[in-house]
């Protein structure tokens, strides 16, 4: 297998002298129980106010420990002198015309004199819910050929915290926690009482290389008495980590998604390079056999629609027949442009054509609506600014905005 990156440090510990407190927020239970003990919170008590730490920062989004009214001001005293309830620095904030909304995430360094590390989460808002794509690793290691995050190198993997704290960024930013005023602008959810509905892991990284800390994010945002996000709202999209999804499946039980893009193997290692490792029959085969899937828990498989690559009628047939057994929907993704990149989306009355072959097997094939074209937060497009667009991939950009209008 693949040698996954080391995870950062744990953010328990105490800092190095003249770095900043560490924070609380994105910690786990056991974590939280560590750090009460640090400050020589012992015994019975620490159950209770591991609880009422849990109880503030995820259902009430606290970000000072001054709010923690049932807390007793001299537990806040030494909370605050050791710790913090910090998210990560927010760089920069875009907000689409269509109401998606990205935003670069800054966490400090792993170690004096290095760089701090930028990650970008994007929220896409629909009227009946409000979906987060989360990141999981500082860049990327499979190079998928038409991923813009592909051309970033990879550093670390994120710890859970770091991934639990990407969801409080966007519900502080939305005024997603009770007695907030709530966000308002464009495309924003009009029905029930939450703003983040749903967590997609198909941000920056590949998830299943980064098993542990996602294991551990999502037993925090499934956490009833916190975040409360039902393991059906969370999807984990991989590549194809073949040795991980069954484990994935038993171990946690979210809703799978799968990034296909292709039904040959020698089309996919192009597109997903990945399959030279872990080939499709290997992939359909941990498909089969996932152990959370079902009629009610789709495998959902992505397929990006590249002109003349992918999109055939064959290719439409061929899905449907590689598919056969698993309990299955297709999201058909029009390929998102970025600067730099050699392939172009498949025109949509050949999109329409290859849904509707898929349709008539038996299979949903939504056409999933691209969104936040315009600030680069669709599918494939996440690059964190890190790594700066130059003036002509800039210029590149606008045009193929303007050609995509």
């Amino acid at each position: 297998m693949m040698s996954e990156p080391e995870t950062a440090p744990s953010l328990v510990p105490s800092p190095a002298p003249g770095a900043a407190l560490p924070s609380l927020v994105g910690l786990d239970r056991e974590k939280l129980g560590a750090a009460l003990d640090a400050i020589g919170v012992r015994g019975s008590d620490r159950r209770m106010r591991v609880n009422q730490l849990w109880h503030w920062i995820y259902l009430r989004g606290a970000t000072d420990f001054s709010e923690m009214t049932n807390v007793s001001k001299h537990l806040r005293a030494h909370l605050a002198e050791a710790y913090t309830l910090a998210r990560p620095e927010i760089v920069m904030e875009q907000v689409s015309q269509d109401g998606t909304r990205k935003w670069l995430l800054r966490f400090p360094a792993d170690h004096p004199g290095e760089r701090p590390h930028d990650i970008e989460t994007v929220y896409i808002p629909e009227s009946d819910r409000g979906t987060l794509c989360v990141s999981s690793q500082v860049g990327c290691t499979l190079n998928c050929s038409f991923c813009h995050t592909g051309t970033q190198r990879l550093v670390r993997n994120l710890t859970a915290a770091e991934i639990v704290a990407q969801v409080m960024v966007a519900r502080d930013r939305l005024g997603d926690y009770p007695g907030r005023d709530r966000a308002v602008g464009p495309g924003l959810p009009t029905e029930g009482d939450r703003l983040v509905t749903n967590i997609v892991f198909m941000g920056m990284g590949e998830p299943l290389y980064a098993y542990d800390s996602v294991k551990e994010a999502i037993e925090t945002l499934s956490d009833g008495d916190g975040l409360g996000l039902g393991r059906r709202r969370i999807t984990v999209s991989t590549s194809g980590v073949v040795p991980e999804i069954e484990r994935l499946g038993s171990e946690v039980g979210p809703m799978l998604a799968i990034s296909l893009h292709a039904v040959r193997d020698d089309l996919r290692d192009v597109l997903v390079p990945i399959n030279k490792k872990y080939p499709i029959k290997e992939l359909m085969e941990a498909c089969r056999t996932y152990p959370a899937a079902s009629n009610a828990k789709r495998i959902t498989f992505e397929y990006v629609m590249l002109k003349g690559v992918n999109d055939s009628p064959a290719d439409a047939r061929a899905l449907v027949k590689l598919l056969e057994g698993v309990p299955a929907k297709i999201n058909l993704i029009p390929f998102n442009p970025w600067p730099g990149t050699q392939y172009e989306c498949s025109d949509w009355e050949t999109i329409e054509r290859f849904s509707d072959i898929v349709f008539r097997a038996g299979y949903a094939s939504p056409v999933r609506t691209p969104r936040g074209r315009d600030i680069l937060a669709a599918c494939g497009q996440l690059k964190s600014e890190s790594e700066k667009l130059s003036a002509r991939e800039r210029l590149a950009l606008r045009a193929m905005m303007a050609q995509a209008e």
